[in-house]
């Protein structure tokens, strides 16, 4: 017999809204999905963005995908199955980031259109903003930061994106940062002036 676990649960209305807290803080709150191959520099350019973000007053987060799998993602392995979970997780709390009044950075692979998909449509259109960190495996296997790829290469580790897994380059993102010959205080810069752009921050910020 199927057990109805959200039968006897009521969602709880607060009376503290985004809007408020969007208020308080002085700017959007909003998800920006760093995605692209291990080693195109997602959890560089998140932080980097997040430091720049700091400096002007605004309130942030990083979720990083290394430091996710430490904690609440420390059950999950990396066949597609869980890949999937793993992000439906982040997902779900992203967006309670952004009911916060946070803006919420995100440092993932996350290989699948699909999952990436079902994460944009938890949220409201316009606050789920994909940036491709668009950088050739090439480049990717030449900085091996962590000496993955290398790896993978060997046989060592399995389903590793780009090598034995795919990886789906987004078609539409928001934003696309060429992370494989931009700077990394360019490709800040390149973010910083898209959220100006969209009215995320103040122009004050982007100065």
């Amino acid at each position: 017999m199927k057990i109805d676990r959200s039968a006897n649960v009521v969602w709880h209305q607060a009376t503290v809204t985004r809007e408020r807290r969007e208020k308080l803080t002085g700017h959007r709150s909003v998800i920006l999905w760093f995605t692209g191959l291990s080693g195109a520099g997602k959890s560089s350019l998140a932080h980097a963005v997040e430091e720049q973000l700091y400096q002007s007053g605004c309130h942030t987060f990083v979720l990083d995908g290394d430091n996710v799998r430490h904690g609440i993602c420390a059950d999950l392995a990396f066949t597609n199955e869980d890949r999937a979970e793993n992000i439906r997780r982040v997902g779900e709390m992203v967006k309670l980031f952004l009911e916060a009044g946070v803006i919420a950075l995100t440092a993932f692979i996350s290989p699948f259109g699909a999952d990436r998909a079902r994460v944009r449509a938890l949220v409201p259109h316009g606050d789920f903003l994909e940036i491709f960190c668009d950088c050739s495996l090439e480049i990717c296997e030449e900085r091996d930061v962590k000496g993955l790829y290398k790896r993978a290469r060997a046989g060592e580790i399995r389903d590793f994106t780009g090598i034995s897994s795919p990886y789906e380059i987004p078609p539409n993102p928001e934003l696309i940062v060429d992370t494989g010959t931009l700077t990394l205080e360019a490709s800040v810069a390149k973010v910083i002036r898209f959220l100006a752009e969209r009215g995320v921050i103040g122009q004050s910020a982007n100065s």
